[in-house]
């Protein structure tokens, strides 16, 4: 059969009006063009889908059967012809933000603020989560871009932006605090309690490679899942750490962590915007990323 969807909204039009005048002229069309319509389709679907009468016309059980499913069809296609009208416009739509815990406090949100503010209609749905977990969920589709922080602008696949680049620092209590006094090197660091990351994330496997360069094997005494859990376990004297200097400003002017110094300072790291080679991005999503990257 070779019936088209034209054709299905004309029916779908007569059967609902139960008028063919009427149904021509919702659809900006002459009488015998909608009538000619529905007997070609009659003709194709070898049944006749109307009862003839002189009040307008009443659907066959045949016909009845066919409006229940074009109906919900007409229906889902018209409602994502708005969606994507709305999406045009930004009076709709959802920005789906894959992010983690450090870009997430360290960069993002005054950029979610900001964009809030310019598209107060667009919705958004942010994934936190480690870098591995964030990259899977960017091939899958389930995000529409990535947040995250590299060493590296090149990741095989992706396209890469990046967007700004800051450095950790060393934090500890008060029972630490004797350490401000010098200069720390490696080994003796490793004399301490140490607070890190959980093994497979990005920030531990970047400190691991730290050591390692330095003649050191990082063996933390506690290791955590995400990185805002560092700075109250520094306060709490349960060992020292590393953390975003962001992360820690405000704990640091209150005078209960405090800054310790490395003789071999920490390379820079970058956070980068992260796109899908696979997966173009709505429009919402291509204002927030030029939003980032301006």
């Amino acid at each position: 059969m070779s019936v088209s969807f034209d054709s299905y909204k004309v029916f779908y039009h007569v059967a609902r009006h139960g008028n063919i005048t009427a149904a021509a002229r919702a659809l900006y069309l002459s009488q015998p063009t909608v009538s000619q319509c529905i007997l070609n389709m009659e003709r194709e679907l070898n049944c006749t889908l109307f009862q003839r009468s002189k009040k307008g016309v009443l659907l066959t059980p045949e016909g009845e059967m066919l409006f229940r499913h074009v109906s919900i069809a007409c229906r889902h296609i018209w409602e994502a012809e708005e969606e994507i009208s709305a999406a045009l416009q930004l009076t709709d739509g959802t920005v789906r933000i894959g992010a983690t815990g450090t870009t997430l406090h360290h960069y993002l949100m005054p950029h979610l603020k900001h964009f809030k503010e310019m598209y107060p209609d667009i919705k958004l749905k942010i994934s936190n989560n480690n870098t591995p977990a964030t990259l899977k969920a960017l091939d899958t589709g389930l995000i529409d871009f990535a947040i995250i922080v590299t060493v590296s602008e090149s990741l095989d696949g992706y396209q890469v932006y990046p967007l700004t680049e800051f450095q950790d620092i060393l934090i500890g209590g008060v029972k630490y605090a004797g350490l401000c006094s010098h200069p720390l090197s490696i080994q003796e660091l490793c004399s301490y309690p140490l607070i890190c990351m959980e093994p497979d994330s990005v920030t531990r496997q970047f400190l691991e490679t730290f050591f390692t360069s330095h003649g050191a094997v990082l063996a933390p005494d506690i290791e955590l899942e995400t990185v805002d859990l560092i700075v109250p376990m520094t306060e709490n004297n349960l060992g020292i750490g590393f953390v975003p200097f962001d992360f820690a400003s405000q704990k640091m002017e209150e005078g209960k962590i405090f800054r310790l110094f490395l003789k071999e300072p920490l390379p820079f790291r970058r956070i980068c915007l992260v796109l899908s080679e696979a997966h173009p991005l709505s429009k919402a999503a291509g204002l927030f990323t030029a939003l980032l990257r301006e």
